[in-house]
């Protein structure tokens, strides 16, 4: 079976954006800092982020995120899922209004009935594979709240943004993790937990 993994980089005051999010800028003033551990030349990263690529069978993420993704700002045959990778795995928007269009074409799906439909959607799709929720912060909350998320792996940018989007918010459901994994990078500390 697919393991469910909530994967996103945020920064060390808890951001995964920084301030004015719209679809010109979809991480804010200062949110690039968060995904340059993503483009940097460094090994560690590169091995990280190629591992994590290959291992993916199906993605899951949110309108908003889907919106920027597929908007003129958004993903291209050079930039896309794995960063530089650019792979192309099935992705599942959680949405209740599936737009008209879709300029990214039809490996997109969307799942109107909430993140435990997608992410099962997901699974379905995925095979042996992980599923990766990408975010944004309200979709891996609501994952992690509905208690489908196996793994939460953070990249932990060393950027203070000082405000934006933070991952959790005050009411997020309490719980333990374990810390199974630890690795830093000269760009990162990428940082990997399974759900209790």
């Amino acid at each position: 079976m697919a393991k469910v993994v909530a994967d996103i980089s945020v920064s060390l005051d808890g951001f995964v954006t920084g301030p004015g999010v719209d679809l010109e800028n979809g991480l804010g003033r200062g949110g690039e800092a968060l995904h340059t551990w993503a483009l940097s030349g460094d090994a560690v990263d590169r091995e990280i982020l190629e591992a994590a690529t290959d291992a993916t069978g199906a993605v899951v993420i949110g309108r908003t995120l889907f919106d920027f993704i597929d908007g003129p700002n958004g993903w291209t045959q050079e930039m896309g899922y794995g960063a530089g990778l650019a792979a192309t795995p099935p992705v599942i928007v959680v949405t209740r209004n599936p737009p008209a269009s879709v300029r990214l074409g039809d490996r997109f799906s969307f799942v109107p009935d909430g993140i435990a439909g997608a992410v099962a959607a997901a699974v379905a799709i995925a095979e042996e594979r992980d599923v990766v929720i990408m975010g944004g912060a309200q979709t891996v909350r609501g994952a992690l709240d509905a208690g489908v998320v196996d793994e939460l792996r953070l990249h932990l940018a060393p950027v203070l943004l000082g405000a934006g989007t933070p991952l959790f918010a005050p009411g997020t459901i309490p719980r333990t993790l374990r810390q199974i994994h630890v690795r830093p990078s000269t760009t990162a500390t990428h940082l990997t937990y399974r759900l209790s």
